[in-house]
């Protein structure tokens, strides 16, 4: 099982690529060593066939081959390290103490005798006055060469055990060196505490290689701590929010118990409560349905949808709320997209519903619905006062409202945009705001096409006398 610690894995790669090393170079230079001693040791055979060949090739007299054997005989050690041979068919020219050599091949060759492994060189001599052709053979026990080539092969292995030994030892040493900054990160991140979000972990002097982790995991706590101030907020808004309606609950009741009341008192009563618990359940409706598309909810029962066909028919829905505001509508351009009408309708709702509500000397609420690109825009435009820049982007999240002093609380719970949002996100678009010349714009876009060609209409709603 492979070490879980960084500096022991590292230290287990450089004793692996020490090992492969040291093997690579130690069966590079054992074969290079032992090619040369066998090479010097047929040189010196060489030499020795050279001595012996002149020797033979001028001795042709058989009356003086047997001093030629006495030479070669005191050519031969007594430990029988170097031995001669001749081989002649004429037995007067024949020196073979040894039938051994006979095996011998000719040029270089290797064989074993009497327990020991020889290197032999065989050249034949040619014919000389009464001496026909023979066959010389000299032998050259390897023993000291073989001596040789262990001590170097045990010498090799000894300096790659060392090596790798230290290689090993020396590499968990840099490796720990170089984790420093990690074992620093690791004390830094131990004294983060939970009940200070706006920690975060020093950038400064870290190696390259940690700078992109420590970025990130930075952000990864600012989008924590994002999440943690939106929790904390959300559920202040949603206590808020509960409490209001729930106070007006209890109030009334208490007030109607006070005393005695008559049946048209008590129904009263029971009008207003009713109203109450509506406004929660439409609270705790929203807060569900949020919940599902939190959870990757998509939209079903889709069908094809036109977008202006929808918003006329949400306006009609809206024709009290219209008049009462003294505002009118007008819807240019169309676009189809696959969706739950229902669902995208109550988007619709909400976003007339906020241009009505929130439009300052509005007049017109102007809806643009533009085909580009394979996707279709919607936007409903009002007159409205400035919104900066770092609202708009939390336009559409719950309970949130420009107005931190909570006006108009009585009549909104400020989920609207939230749910326009959800129900946006379960259809596969994305939703937006800005400020353009003093109006506010506010839509979605979905995946959609254009219908069929047809002229810009204009729907106005008048304004009912006071």
């Amino acid at each position: 099982m492979a070490p879980k610690s960084i500096a022991g894995r590292l230290a287990l790669m450089f004793a692996i690529a020490t090992t492969l090393v040291s093997v690579l170079a130690g069966v590079a230079i054992f074969g290079f060593q032992s090619l040369e001693l066998r090479r010097h040791q047929a040189e010196e055979l060489n030499a020795r066939m050279e001595i012996i060949d002149a020797m033979i090739r001028h001795a042709g007299d058989p009356k003086r081959w047997p001093l030629l054997g006495d030479k070669l005989e005191s050519f031969t050690p007594a430990n029988g390290s170097v031995r001669y041979r001749v081989d002649c068919p004429d037995a007067r020219f024949r020196f073979a103490p040894d039938d051994a050599l006979a095996r011998a091949r000719d040029g270089i060759d290797l064989i074993h005798f009497d327990g020991k492994r020889y290197m032999t060189l065989t050249r034949r001599v040619p014919p000389h006055l009464e001496r026909p052709e023979v066959r010389l053979v000299i032998a050259a026990d390897t023993a000291p060469f073989d001596a040789s080539r262990r001590v170097l092969g045990a010498g090799v292995l000894a300096v790659s055990l060392v090596t790798i030994a230290l290689v090993s030892l020396l590499g968990w040493w840099i490796a720990r060196k170089g984790l420093a900054p990690v074992d620093r990160l690791s004390q830094r991140a131990r004294a983060l505490n939970p009940n200070d979000l706006s920690l975060r972990m020093p950038l400064d002097n870290l190696p390259t290689e940690l700078v992109g982790l420590m970025t990130a995991f930075n952000g990864a706590l600012d989008r924590l701590q994002d999440a943690y101030e939106r929790l904390a907020s959300f559920n202040a808004d949603v206590a808020h929010e509960l409490r209001t309606p729930l106070g007006n609950l209890i109030g009334q009741t208490q007030v109607a118990l006070s005393r005695p009341r008559e049946a048209g008192e008590l129904e009263e009563v029971l009008h207003s409560n009713l109203e109450e618990l509506d406004r929660l359940r439409c609270i705790i409706n929203d807060m569900l349905f949020m919940a599902r598309a939190d959870q990757g909810a998509l939209a079903a029962n889709l069908e094809p949808v036109s977008l202006a066909g929808l918003t006329h028919k949400t306006a009609d829905f809206l024709d009290v709320l219209f008049e009462d505001a003294g505002v009118n509508l007008e819807v240019v351009g169309d676009g189809m997209v696959a969706a739950d009408a229902s669902l995208l309708g109550r988007a619709v709702t909400n976003l007339l519903d906020n241009a009505i509500r929130h439009g300052v000397d509005c007049k017109t609420v102007r809806v643009t619905i533009e085909p580009q690109d394979g996707k279709v825009c919607l936007g409903v435009r009002n007159r409205g006062g400035p919104i900066p820049e770092a609202h708009l982007a939390r336009l559409f999240d719950r309970f949130y409202r420009l107005d931190r002093a909570r006006e108009h609380s009585h009549d909104v719970h400020g989920l609207g945009l939230a749910v326009v949002k959800a129900i946006v996100t379960m259809h596969g678009g994305t939703v937006f705001a800005r400020c353009e010349d003093g109006e506010v714009l506010i839509g979605f876009v979905l995946p959609g096409e254009a219908p069929v060609e047809r002229e810009p209409h204009a729907r106005a709603v008048q304004a009912m006398e006071a």
